[in-house]
């Protein structure tokens, strides 16, 4: 396989997350946003925790896909991300969602 279709590859998955990005949207309540990943949701369960003198964050979601071109399925029944970075958590209003259909 040269570097070529290596790229080609590449981009027609990464053409295809955001396709089915744009499919599965309606379906949730909420964006959540790591350092790592990117998640849509329905349920979020948020709780900062200490450890010591440190302060992580644990959040459960419920019913979520997550924004992976190298999983193979991204729908996922629960989630816990366990982290000492930023987390983003956005409710989606419904009428912010509007994505053209032609990309």
């Amino acid at each position: 396989m040269s570097a070529e279709d290596l790229d080609n590859y590449e981009t027609d998955a990464e053409l295809g997350l955001y396709r089915e990005y744009r499919d599965v949207i309606k379906l949730f309540t909420y964006v959540i946003e790591t350092e790592r990943r990117f998640y849509l949701a329905n349920k979020v369960d948020f709780n900062v925790r200490s450890a010591g003198q440190d302060v992580y964050f644990d959040v459960q979601l419920t019913d979520a896909w997550v924004w992976d071109v190298y999983r193979s399925s991204r729908f996922v029944k629960k989630v816990r991300i366990v982290t000492f970075k930023d987390v983003n958590v956005e409710e989606v209003q419904k009428s912010d969602i509007d994505i053209p259909d032609s990309l």
